[in-house]
């Protein structure tokens, strides 16, 4: 359903630094990194899309973060939400809500979600059952 999914940011290299430690705790892989443009994108560790990708807005005026905005990233399991939280909060993020079960969603939905350090929000979930 998705190509890509395009967060403007200000500031390359931190945001770069940022997104990097997110995507390798969430298993994906980069696809590139210019910036000179400034942008990078990263792609599932199979290969293909979606893409992810950070960059300047191609109109030339600042980033800002959009109020009812989010991104959510697939994770597929727990211990992978866990550690995409944790890598976000180790490099900048902040607390939008904690690892943990969240049932007003569905049974089996474990979350959280963070800012990035320019307030972009996102969120990382595992929507499968814990194996027995």
């Amino acid at each position: 359903m998705l190509s890509h999914v395009y967060v403007g940011i200000n500031n390359f290299e931190p945001a770069l630094t940022f997104y990097s430690a997110v995507m390798e705790a969430l298993g994906a892989k980069l696809r590139f990194a210019d910036a000179s443009k400034p942008w990078a994108a990263w792609q599932p560790a199979e290969g293909g899309r979606p893409l992810f990708v950070i960059g300047a807005p191609n109109n030339g005026q600042p980033a800002v973060a959009g109020n009812g905005q989010m991104v959510a990233l697939l994770a597929n399991s727990r211990e992978i939400v866990d550690r995409v939280y944790a890598a976000a909060r180790e490099h900048g993020g902040t607390c939008e809500g904690a690892p943990g079960l969240r049932p007003q969603y569905h049974a089996n939905y474990y979350g959280a979600y963070f800012r990035d350090p320019e307030g972009n929000k996102c969120g990382v979930a595992c929507h499968d059952a814990v194996p027995d």
